[in-house]
């Protein structure tokens, strides 16, 4: 039997690790930053087994092989992945290292990318085999990408400048207040490798990584202030090297491994969890003092400036008219028969484009009708797509990219012309019971995402059903769709601690869902500000949330009847703001869908 192109591809992978006396290989979805999206050329995962998450890590031995995926990917997995070559693995129930030890034979050497993994991982795993007999080594070049024959090239585009005025703060500011910080832990400088945390720093941004406006470079900010900043050279305009000064120096990216030899003898800062093992080897060897420390921009980045609140607020303005008018478009040629998903997708790409200054989607578009709804990262293709049924759900999560915010909105619709049945508005209805729980909640300073989690599943949970995600996710400006290192979600490992409070000014999303598989899924998702509240006689300091998102919620899937009398009156008070937002931007049929779609309940 001939073999498939994924069966090729992994058998030409095993050939190329019997030649370098390798047993194994482990390959993440990852790039040299670890970023969450990555750019085609670290696409490594996809071209080896075809699967399209944004999350997994595959394990390859001579005879056996392994995808581990979290329960977002549970069914995608199974539709991308095939069976006959690879097991399907569910983090964090099966863990890798488990894995390699029991299969791996006694004396083998399992291979590492350096550049992929932190060396907490590698330290975790390499422990794990050496119980087991086995080791774990580093390799100097992946194997992947030697038998990746077409493998793309990194982006050569340009960087640009994020405007001042709607950052907050100047890109000195910036630089300085982590030099201060440097000071103040005795440091001689910081290497800074996740690409939002470079832009954000710089100001800059970039499209070297699709639906997230980055540039692939590393930063090493010293204690003065002053900067190095490790770009290919021609991304480099001669407007973004005037702005950023004499205290930015451009260095070729190339050089950066053999530039952190410079920091020989030097205390030098880098986060455990968002700098790559080669990074920290690299330090070490040249006799600097690595302290393992959070990266010094992820908190100011995730706690906005009142800029960045307000662009943020403008961005959601015009991308709920654009999303309004495609939920009008929807409802007048769904139940036709006429749409599919990829055709769904497009034209709500057309909406955003048509509202003005959409520079990317924030992520690809999940467009799922009826069982493709319950797939909770869903992502549509040809072989895949659906037409969007008569009496059936639909599903779809999307979002934009403005230079003055990022957008992140989900809305589950009924596709008519009959009621929905009994029990998918008897789950809508929890799942919008559980966002407006979470939306309307205050909470006192230093309470952590993970304990507000449980206010967004009490009602599945009331029914004996629950979702495999999490509630919320940090959401950048203009920057990453998912941004920490703040969110709403189950502990990790059932522990609390040492998760981050929310803070003013931190952007999330309120994202509870239900999922039946072969059937439909649900999710309503706004994204919100934390913001400072006031309340009678209280003692400390309290917060809040403020939706931001404004788009109506489909009023045919609720079960009123399920509803407290606080419930509908946040629905109308909601519908209400989304009127008097929207309505502006809105004229003729789009208007009058609208306000229908926003008359009290």
């Amino acid at each position: 039997m001939l073999m498939n192109t994924f069966e090729a591809r992994l058998t030409a992978l095993r050939e190329e690790l019997a030649r370098r006396g390798l047993a194994g290989f482990v390959v993440p979805i990852s790039d040299e930053h670890l970023s969450e999206y990555v750019g085609s050329y670290a696409q490594r995962l996809a071209w080896l087994t075809g699967f399209g998450g944004s999350a997994g890590t595959v394990a390859v031995l001579k005879d056996r092989a392994a995808i581990f995926v979290d329960g977002r990917y549970t069914l995608q997995v199974r539709d991308q992945v095939d069976g006959r070559l690879y097991d399907y693995m569910s983090v964090p129930q099966d863990s890798l290292a488990d894995w390699l030890a029991e299969h791996a034979p006694a004396g083998a050497q399992v291979g590492f990318d350096p550049w992929l993994h932190t060396s907490g991982w590698a330290k975790a795993v390499a422990e794990r085999l050496d119980k087991a007999g086995a080791k774990l080594v580093p390799v100097e070049s992946n194997p992947v990408d030697a038998v990746w024959n077409d493998r793309p090239e990194p982006s050569t585009a340009p960087t640009f400048l994020q405007d001042e005025a709607l950052a907050g703060r100047s890109s000195a500011d910036k630089r300085g207040a982590i030099g201060e910080w440097l000071k103040a832990k005795e440091l001689d400088a910081v290497v800074i490798s996740a690409l939002d945390s470079v832009a954000w720093v710089l100001n800059i941004r970039g499209s070297d990584v699709e639906r997230t406006p980055v540039a692939l470079s590393y930063l090493t900010v010293l204690a003065d202030g002053t900067a190095d900043w490790f770009i290919a050279p021609d991304k480099v305009p001669a407007q973004v090297a005037d702005a950023l000064g004499n205290a930015v120096r451009v260095r070729d990216r190339g050089t950066f491994e053999a530039a952190l030899g410079d920091f020989s003898g030097k205390a030098v800062a880098a986060d455990p969890q968002h700098s790559v093992a080669a990074i920290v080897s690299a330090l070490e060897a040249a006799g600097a003092k690595v302290a393992g420390l959070p990266d010094p921009a992820l908190l100011p980045k995730a706690i906005k400036t009142s800029a960045e609140q307000h662009g943020h607020r403008a961005a959601q303005a015009r991308d709920g008219a654009a999303v309004s008018r495609f939920l009008h478009w929807l409802e007048a040629e769904a139940p036709k028969g006429s749409v599919d998903e990829l055709s769904a997708a497009a034209k709500l790409q057309m909406c955003r484009e048509a509202c003005g200054d959409l520079r990317d989607l924030s992520f690809d578009t999940i467009s799922g009708a009826g069982p493709n709804g319950a797939v909770v990262h869903y992502r549509v293709s040809e072989e895949t797509n659906r037409q969007l049924e008569p009496n059936s759900v639909y599903l779809v999560d999307s979002g934009g990219q403005y230079p003055d915010g990022t957008t992140d909105i989900t809305r589950t619709v009924w596709i008519g012309p009959n009621a929905p049945p009994a029990e998918v508005k008897d789950r809508y209805t929890r799942v919008l019971k559980g966002h407006i729980a979470l939306a309307v909640q205050t909470f006192p300073a230093g309470t952590t995402g993970s304990q507000l989690d449980t206010l967004a599943r009490q009602f599945l949970w009331a029914a004996g059903l629950d979702y495999a995600h999490g509630t919320g996710h940090g959401v950048g400006s203009f920057l990453s769709v998912h941004e920490g290192p703040q969110r709403i979600a189950k502990p990790r490992g059932g522990q609390a601690g040492g998760e981050q409070e929310l803070m003013a000014g931190m952007f999330l999303s309120n994202e509870p869902g239900y999922y039946k598989s072969g059937e439909y899924g649900i999710r309503i998702e706004n994204l919100v500000l934390v913001e400072a509240r006031q309340i009678a006689g209280m003692e400390g300091e309290w917060l809040g949330f403020e939706t931001l998102t404004l788009v109506p919620i489909d009023r045919s899937l609720v079960d009123l009847g399920l509803l407290s009398g606080a419930e509908l009156a946040w629905w109308n008070a909601y519908h209400a703001r989304v009127l008097q937002v929207i309505g502006p931007q809105l004229t003729g049929p789009d208007r009058s869908w609208l306000e229908e779609a926003c008359a009290p309940l």
